[in-house]
């Protein structure tokens, strides 16, 4: 099982990769190719949620949705 560290180097490594426009990352002597953007959000959230069990907490989503009666 990884440490919180490592968790947090591949988050760091895929955060700074997603930022520069690049779908390739590499970590541990590992290369990930990723398809879409999409692709690497959903890879930022599950390393995340393994953070966040990792330390023993939970993220917490939340969905508001506010509505008007037409006009």
């Amino acid at each position: 099982m990884a440490t919180i560290t490592d968790l947090r180097s591949r988050r760091e490594a895929l955060a700074a990769q997603r930022a520069s426009g690049v779908a390739r990352v590499s970590y541990d002597g590992k290369t990930v190719d990723y398809r879409t953007v999409a692709e690497i959000d959903r890879a930022l959230e599950a390393l995340d949620r393994e953070i966040a069990s990792a330390e023993g907490r939970r993220i917490v989503r939340q969905v508001r949705v506010n509505t008007e009666k037409g006009l």
